[in-house]
């Protein structure tokens, strides 16, 4: 596919010219920061954009010239709601005859454009593409022949999907506000102009300025005792995709939970999130003994506000969880795991493209599983297996078409929603259980030690992991799985039949003790939940029939006390199962958790299921007054959902 056809250039607004022509601009633009140089538009033939890029999500001429390190300076302003100032940008020529340096930006003021050119800053003259909605614009910046350095004065906007500004009163205090970004997949180009893609990998630098009460974290190397003076800097010399830089803001304390793992949050949850999180180090340690060292220094962990829409994200050394894993019990620690294991596969070893996403989510919920058998036993482990089987074989059922069901995302790939489906995650999790299984472990851990080893800080493709696995694992032991069962899981729709079947003997007995109730045989108080985990309480709300009756239902509410559970995971099953079944004692409860918690995993399918299931009016009100609190990405999904 073309860029012409993709992103539908066009000459608008401004004078076109070629490539020679704006270099021509720059040289009559002086040697001079003070001077600014008005920008023009660019249209694709000019740029001589290659017409077959492996990223169909970035603009960048990365396979001419690629940004090796940025170097930000910003102030961080909270009255206008942007990031302002200037971004550095080091970058090599892959193509010596490179005469344009092409990156992405959305949102963005452009205020100007400098290149380093024999020791001087010059301003140049750059441009500009027309809009596309999810894209944003190219920005194009002339290079001459010794140009070593770019440097981009700029401003983000209050709308940039990447970032949001809460005020004091969304915040836990009610006295200072708060920022964090979110730049996965596609929203870095929101916050800096940068080659957002994963195939290109970058070390930072950074300063930002903020109002000196507040205290200021990025992915990057940072001392838990820095004063609180206004004045931040980072330092992150380890190779990124710009996709896991990240900005988090705020009235933010810490606790060590040891050495070099400690947790960031506001004090209302701060001592609950240490002490639910305090296993993090033996999840470290099992992560060393399976898959080689930590290459990452600290790692930390940020409990940021409910309108956070992920249950994490893998930002390196200060990984972005949200409160609702604090649940008093450990019982939701596998997103720690998860965001954990992202150290090797994800951060550490990259999909160098959002078709193979597996790559990273897949390997992860792979390492996490094998984490949490590892620390809580092979019983924990298999429940998580059969409700995540549960949850996959739905996702399956919901794909717009069977190709959104193989692990390499098709390539006319468009919603990289799709990207983060289920199928990423748990389809390519089974994968690796497949492996494992016709391996053995004995040949397996090894393997993934040395593919994370080998691959370590460089972005991969599904055909670089299948490469490995032929030369280092297959062709030693060529009779264990075949060219067909690889390709039925890695281009095949569906599950193929090799799957694993997990079956946990815990989950058996809740599923009698589930049949007995719903045939009226025991009573709910009947049910020896004593002992249960919440893994158990969530596969016994799953499996409910589809219609029970409101006897049924307020037995269940009044024995267990569901409604108004301070459990996230639970409280979703429930009022799930409270919306199809009409029981309107949920409503309320379910109205405050609407409103408070901003989780996309729960809020996206309990406004689906209020607008299936009539009540698509009532949900439209709670939304009024919960969007503003909602991040923009979460916005964005819910205004789709409701035909806003």
């Amino acid at each position: 596919m073309t860029y012409s056809k993709l992103f539908n250039f066009k000459t608008v607004g401004f004078r076109a010219v070629g490539a020679a022509s704006i270099l021509a601009l720059a040289a009559c633009a002086g040697e001079t920061e003070s001077k600014k140089v008005e920008p023009v538009e660019i249209t694709v033939s000019e740029i001589n954009q290659p017409v077959d890029s492996a990223d169909a999500f970035t603009y960048a001429n990365y396979q001419d010239v690629r940004t090796t390190h940025l170097d930000l300076n910003l102030d961080v302003n909270f009255d206008r709601k942007v990031l302002d100032g200037t971004i550095t940008l080091d970058f090599e020529r892959i193509n010596d005859d490179a005469d344009m340096l092409i990156l992405d930006t959305q949102d963005l003021t452009i205020e100007s454009v400098e290149t380093l050119d024999s020791g001087n800053w010059i301003a140049v003259s750059y441009g500009l593409s027309s809009e596309d909605p999810n894209l944003g614009q190219a920005l194009t910046i002339p290079l001459s022949e010794t140009a070593e350095k770019v440097r981009i004065s700029y401003e983000t906007s209050p709308d940039a999907k990447g970032l949001q500004w809460l005020s004091p009163s969304q915040t836990a205090g009610k006295v200072h506000p708060y920022m964090f970004s979110q730049g996965q997949p596609i929203y870095a180009r929101t916050m800096a102009p940068v080659q957002d893609t994963p195939a290109v990998r970058i070390t930072y630098s950074a300063k930002l300025t903020t109002p000196p009460e507040l205290v200021a974290l990025m992915s990057a190397s940072q001392d838990p005792n820095t004063p609180r003076d206004g004045e931040y800097e980072f330092d992150m010399p380890q190779p990124i995709p710009v996709y896991l830089l990240a900005f988090a803001v705020g009235d933010i304390d810490f606790k060590a939970i040891n050495d070099h793992i400690g947790v960031y949050a506001e004090e209302y949850i701060l001592d609950a999130a240490a002490e639910e999180f305090s296993e993090t180090p033996e999840m470290e340690v099992a992560n060393v003994e399976l898959y080689g060292p930590y290459r990452w220094g600290r790692y930390d962990l940020i409990v940021l506000p409910p309108s956070f829409p992920y249950g994490g994200m893998e930002n390196p050394r200060l990984s972005f969880l949200t409160p609702t894993l604090v649940a008093g019990d450990k019982s939701l620690t596998n997103v720690v795991a998860h965001e954990l294991a992202h150290s090797w596969s994800g951060n550490l070893v990259t999909n160098a493209t959002w078709r193979d996403s597996w790559l990273n989510e897949g390997f992860t919920s792979y390492v996490e599983n094998r984490i949490m058998e590892a620390l809580y036993g092979e019983d924990r482990a298999i429940m998580e297996q059969a409700l995540d089987m549960q949850n996959l074989k739905r996702s399956l059922t919901e794909a717009p078409s069977p190709a959104y069901t193989h692990l390499k995302l098709p390539e006319d790939l468009e919603n990289l929603d799709y990207a983060f489906s289920l199928v990423s995650y748990l389809k390519g999790a089974n994968f690796l259980f497949f492996l494992e299984d016709r391996f053995g472990r004995e040949r397996f851990d090894p393997f993934l030690a040395g593919y994370f080893d080998s691959y370590a800080f460089k972005s991969v493709t599904t055909e670089d992991f299948l490469t490995y696995l032929d030369e280092n694992l297959r062709n030693r032991f060529p009779d264990v799985v075949s060219d067909a069962e690889i390709d039925a899981w890695v281009y095949g729709p569906g599950l193929p039949d090799t799957v694993r079947k997990p079956v946990s003997n815990a989950f058996t007995k809740v599923d009698n003790y589930r049949a007995d109730w719903a045939n009226g045989n025991i009573s709910a108080s009947d049910i020896p939940t004593q002992e249960w985990t919440t893994h158990e309480w969530l596969h016994f709300l799953n499996n409910m029939p589809e219609k029970i009756t409101m006897e049924q239902m307020t037995a269940l509410d009044e024995t267990f006390n569901f409604t108004g559970t301070s459990n996230a995971e639970t409280a979703f099953a429930w009022y799930m199962l409270a919306i199809k079944n009409d029981y309107k004692p949920a409503m309320p409860e379910l109205r405050k958790f609407l409103v408070s918690v901003g989780r996309g995993k729960f809020i996206y399918r309990l406004y689906g299921a209020l607008k299936d299931n009539g009540k698509k009016a009532w949900a439209e009100k709670v939304y009024e007054t919960a969007r503003p609190g909602y991040n923009p990405i979460a916005q964005d999904r819910i205004d789709a959902i409701l035909g806003k």
